[in-house]
């Protein structure tokens, strides 16, 4: 049973270290020297600078899902820990589990909204590639899933 919480553990905190990397790292586009993400577009050129990111509607609908996802992670994990110690034998972390499959749905949101859109905002060129921390969001999405999931199923024992 101490490995099954330790695996358990383990899989939601690699889940909220790729939600916050996906969030924060400058590289959900890549093009050649320029990198943009979901709070400003930079250039690695020899004079390296950073502008702000688009104001559109779209994007600010995936900078709120991604905060979102993060925030219902770090809830969940919380949440974990307290039913950890005060559910009663038998009982199964449903809360837990609901906000985890929250942070999961939240982060495919905001990745299928970019998938979508970016072009609104970065014209596609031959060069333009999905940068990791683009990856790392559609990555987060199943392992979220498949946490909250675990969370529903998992009862708790002595």
């Amino acid at each position: 049973m101490l490995l099954l919480l330790l695996g358990i553990i383990v899989l939601h905190v690699t889940v909220l270290v790729l939600l916050f990397v996906s969030t924060i790292v400058s590289q959900w586009l890549v093009n050649g020297e320029r990198a943009a993400d979901l709070w400003q577009n930079c250039t690695t050129g020899d004079p390296f600078q950073c502008m702000a990111s688009s104001s559109n509607e779209w994007l600010q609908a995936v900078q709120a899902m991604m905060i979102l996802s993060v925030i219902f992670s770090v809830l969940s994990l919380f949440l974990f820990f307290c039913q950890l110690f005060t559910l009663t034998k038998g009982g199964r972390f449903y809360i837990t589990g609901v906000f985890q499959i929250l942070a999961g749905l939240c982060v495919m949101s905001g990745a299928a909204i970019y998938t979508v859109r970016h072009t609104d905002w970065h014209q596609a060129l031959e060069s333009t590639s999905y940068g990791f921390a683009y990856i790392l969001a559609w990555l987060a999405f199943p392992l979220a899933l498949a946490s909250g999931i675990v969370y529903v199923i998992l009862r708790k024992r002595e």
